[in-house]
């Protein structure tokens, strides 16, 4: 089993396997991931020495190249090496130590500087206040949140509801809002699902 170090780092606990002389540590987190053309939050599975496993609803093909960050400070890249029923595996270009990984992230979040994983996403979404829609554009996106370009119509403090893609909606609340530009707080966070991929919600 992983020690209690290890199992604190993660946001819904971690374990540790052996399989074929390589350790596998089980994680339940979203890691940003980066490929041709496209970026999202999945969720990762495990991660060993030499690899990862990802859940996603996305296709994806093998061979192709990901860029995985599981924070703003620890990034790893490699290439899918099978894909089946929305899982794929990853082989990373360069061995790690998973369980320092593991340690690092958990040091991070209790540094108090942790944020979650966000997308960068440039498009179009409507913020309904009040029965009344605005038009307002999209900056970055989390589980917790959004960053949004407005018109002045947004002030701290007021409740909303933030239609993203046409098909997501999300009530919250304006965390900040100054010179055009806003935060918001989603309750309750965005599914998983809907943070797979920002072709949805690009312009």
């Amino acid at each position: 089993m992983a020690t209690p170090r290890v199992q604190e780092s993660m946001e819904a606990g971690a374990s540790d396997e052996r399989r074929g002389g390589d350790r596998h540590c089980t994680v339940y987190r979203l890691a940003r991931i980066e490929r041709e053309g496209d970026a999202g939050l999945w969720r990762v599975r495990n991660i060993s020495d030499h690899g990862m496993m990802l859940a996603t609803t996305i296709a994806v093909d093998p061979d192709e190249r990901l860029q995985i960050a599981l924070s703003e400070q620890v990034v790893l890249t490699g290439k899918v090496v099978w894909a089946r029923e929305g899982r794929c595996g990853v082989e990373f270009d360069e061995a790690v130590d998973a369980v320092d990984i593991l340690r690092r992230l958990a040091a991070e979040r209790q540094s108090g500087d942790y944020r979650p994983p966000r997308l960068s996403v440039h498009g179009p979404a409507v913020v309904v206040m009040n029965k009344v829609e605005y038009p307002v554009e999209i900056e970055n996106l989390s589980q917790n949140g959004a960053g949004l370009l407005h018109k002045g119509e947004l002030e701290t403090g007021a409740p909303l509801e933030l239609i993203l893609g046409g098909d997501v909606r999300r009530s919250g609340v304006v965390r900040w809002s100054r010179d055009g530009r806003a935060g918001i707080w989603f309750a309750p966070p965005l599914e998983p699902a809907d943070l797979e991929s920002i072709r949805r919600f690009a312009s």
